[in-house]
């Protein structure tokens, strides 16, 4: 299974319960599909370093994070840093702080979009 994630990170949709909750086999489908993040065990989508290495493949995968990650300053401050566009999934708190939005928009210009107004 590991292998199977390795090549191709969606597959574990279609994995046993037990492997969704195993960290080697979800950090090795994040790292390849972002969106994997998805079928990930809930503990694991708590996970800083699960979640930013899904956010580094796709910005989009912060919408799969546990969402006391999206209203935590320092994780969501990392998250834009690789991603700009992961400010779309930010608390709107977050979305509408100052130093958030320019690390967001210095890695991606049109996160501005994501900002609050």
């Amino acid at each position: 299974v590991l292998a199977a994630v390795a090549k191709h990170g969606y597959a574990l949709e279609y994995a046993a319960a037990s492997l969704r909750e195993d960290r080697e086999v979800v950090l090795a489908a994040v790292a390849k599909n972002g969106h994997a993040l998805k079928h990930a065990a809930a503990s694991l989508r708590e996970d800083r370093e699960v979640v930013l290495a899904a956010v580094a493949e796709s910005g989009h995968a912060l919408e799969y994070a546990a969402a006391s990650l999206w209203e935590d300053r320092e994780f969501v401050l990392a998250a834009v840093a690789q991603e700009g566009y992961a400010l779309k999934h930010a608390a709107a708190s977050l979305r509408e702080d100052r130093e958030v939005v320019l690390a967001a928009v210095a890695e991606y210009g049109r996160a501005l979009e994501y900002a609050a107004a």
